[in-house]
């Protein structure tokens, strides 16, 4: 973004940085840049706090009328500690010889399609696969973990976009069933370490990962730290 800022500015285009890694935004120098010290992925701060990103987007607007190069920090932080656990209730089995992972995701659509309904989808399911197809994705990262070549799984588009569409739908779902906004990565923390959907998909990356698929192609089917 701080590159492309760069390119706009020599256009005419006055730009604004918000940046959650002090060292990423602080290196990159754009024009006018602002550190937020907020989780990644929430460059506003708060969800559902229009106040607080209000004073947010004060404080970048206001960088438009300082000489530049300007490089300014907010004064709020927010911290995501990783201790925050969702505690979503999974629906039930309903089918018994269906993959638990494949039950428990047709389970979760109409929390999924309720948080839609109120949120919008703009960080759920769509990426290569669309909620309609996220049962397809799921059988494919099923027969990865039982030991079918990747390349031969049917896997509908890379598998870490896939994987990243997966997630997403049980993110989106879990907002459906949770009765707050969870912090910053409980939800990503819910998926995998609480669902039969994210056991499968790290058990996938896994089984690609002993059979010596190239590093990039699994790596990123989850977050680094996984």
């Amino acid at each position: 973004m701080s590159t492309l800022a760069h390119v706009f500015e020599a256009e005419g285009l006055a730009t604004i940085a918000l940046g959650s890694q002090r060292n990423q935004i602080a290196n990159t120098a754009p024009p006018r840049g602002l550190w937020c010290d907020f989780p990644l992925g929430r460059p506003l701060g708060k969800p559902g706090d229009p106040e607080f990103q209000h004073r947010v987007l004060a404080h970048a607007f206001a960088l438009l009328d300082a000489p530049e190069p300007v490089f300014e920090t907010f004064e709020e932080s927010i911290e995501d500690d990783g201790t925050e656990i969702m505690a979503c209730p999974l629906p039930p089995r309903h089918d018994p010889d269906a993959h638990p992972a494949v039950d428990e995701a047709r389970g979760l659509r109409p929390a999924y399609d309720r948080a839609v309904a109120r949120y919008g989808n703009r960080v759920g399911a769509g990426r290569v696969v669309d909620a309609d197809h996220i049962i397809e994705a799921i059988e494919a990262f099923v027969r990865v973990a039982e030991g079918t070549h990747w390349k031969e799984a049917a896997i509908p588009g890379i598998p870490a976009r896939v994987a990243q569409d997966v997630r997403g739908y049980y993110e989106i779902a879990a907002l459906g069933l949770a009765d707050h906004v969870p912090g910053a990565w409980a939800g990503t923390r819910w998926f995998f370490d609480h669902t039969e959907g994210g056991k499968t998909v790290l058990a996938a990356r896994e089984a690609m990962r002993v059979a010596e698929v190239k590093h990039a192609v699994w790596f990123y089917m989850t977050p680094g730290d996984r």
